[in-house]
């Protein structure tokens, strides 16, 4: 089962606060972009790469360098969906079939090849497509409305006088407890047939709405309900520091073979 891989990396990491975007910073001697790309790259499934990169991006040229002549550029755009759209419009300009294409986060750095074979080995027969993700384990809590919250927030700090050492504001109230029966953490790659998705976004982009991920495109479209197939919880997406340190436990402990 042939397919291309769909890369946004036109990502700034605001929340990590790094002096670089997040898909850029080293871990175990590996960018968190390499280390994303390297599975499929080594996949002789994979018939290319697609990377969505920022306007002038200053990084991407060393580490293009690095890279086989089968990685594509496109620009990518202000939201994720924008960059995937991009990327799959110059895919599409090249090719006249309809093959797959696997999206993947550019600072997912564990994906391992057994996700990537039960992924592709579900949705072959499968039309709409599908996603790598997680059913959720942990109990669920909605807060209360952030205007409830804060004024909560406030009144406490004013009874309460001087702030001592190791207060914080990221604590609020809850609301209720969800239930967490059927849900799922969606998680990348996921794969759907090109035209099929690049139509679902484009059709979300004349409609104003921003998908948070490729399934949300698919499922607003109307094109069946992808599958979900379930995969591991060393996934990782970075997004805090303590995401990046874990990965870079996660790297550094995988077989030297996997790693060079």
């Amino acid at each position: 089962m042939r397919y291309w891989l769909v890369i946004p990396a036109a990502g700034i990491g605001q929340r990590l606060g790094a002096g670089c975007p997040k898909q850029y910073l080293e871990v175990a001697g590996r960018s968190l972009l390499e280390w994303s790309l390297a599975p499929f790259l080594a996949d002789v499934r994979c018939a290319g790469v697609v990377v969505a990169l920022a306007p002038g991006d200053p990084w991407w040229p060393a580490l293009r360098a690095r890279l086989p002549a089968t990685v594509v550029e496109a620009e990518g755009g202000a939201e994720r969906g924008d960059s995937v759209r991009r990327a799959l419009e110059a895919l599409a300009s090249r090719l006249d079939d309809d093959p797959w294409v696997l999206v993947h986060d550019a600072a997912r750095p564990c994906v391992e090849r057994a996700e990537i074979d039960a992924l592709l080995a579900a949705v072959a027969a499968h039309e709409s497509g599908g996603l790598l993700a997680l059913p959720l384990a942990d109990t669920l809590k909605r807060q209360q409305p952030e205007s409830a919250a804060m004024a909560t927030a406030t009144a406490t700090t004013k009874a309460a006088g001087p702030r001592t050492a190791g207060a914080t504001d990221t604590a609020v109230r809850v609301e209720r407890t969800e239930p967490r029966t059927g849900l799922w953490r969606a998680l990348t790659p996921q794969a759907f047939r090109l035209r099929a998705l690049l139509g679902a976004l484009h059709a979300a982009a004349a409609a104003g709405r921003v998908p948070t991920d490729e399934s949300q495109a698919i499922e607003w479209a109307g094109h069946g309900a992808p599958l979900l197939v379930t995969g591991s919880a060393a996934n990782v997406k970075v997004t805090t520091p303590a995401d990046l340190a874990l990965v870079e436990r996660l790297l550094a402990a995988r077989p030297r073979e996997v790693t060079t």
